[in-house]
């Protein structure tokens, strides 16, 4: 199994960012995902955006987040 705190965690500060379409993301959070039974793989929001990947470590999909105004 992955372990997400050694891949991620410098991340949080904001001092490094992920590259994604060019643009550089700054890391809000990451986790397991599960299907109710078991952990299906992992993964990460951004500012913009959530990326998800599998027990592998490979990329599944990312779907981009709505901005709330306040």
């Amino acid at each position: 199994m992955l372990n997400l705190d050694e891949r991620y965690h410098s991340y949080l500060d904001g001092s490094k960012k992920m590259r994604i379409d060019g643009g550089e993301e700054r890391v809000i959070a990451y986790g397991w995902n599960c299907d109710g039974n078991d952990i299906t793989g992992h993964y990460v929001t951004t500012e913009n955006y959530k990326l998800y990947y599998n027990m592998q470590g490979i990329f599944k999909s990312m779907e981009t987040l709505d901005k709330v105004a306040v």
